[in-house]
């Protein structure tokens, strides 16, 4: 769970930039903000999972 994460996000950052620029030189700007805005829905999706991974981890050791 390391460094996958950080090359997931990385790649779903990318991927939106480049589409947003895409879409952007195409005159399509509002589907362009779209897209970048579902990209960062995604990675707001999978920190929160590692946060609740990690409060279930905490959990666990201290036996709550």
């Amino acid at each position: 769970m390391g460094v996958d994460i950080i090359f997931k996000i990385a790649a779903i950052g990318l991927l939106t930039a480049i589409v947003g620029q895409i879409l952007k030189q195409t005159g399509k700007d509002e589907i362009g903000t779209l897209a970048t805005l579902a990209g960062l829905i995604l990675v707001i999706i999978m920190v929160l999972n590692m946060f609740g991974d990690l409060f279930t981890t905490i959990k666990t050791i201290f036996n709550f």
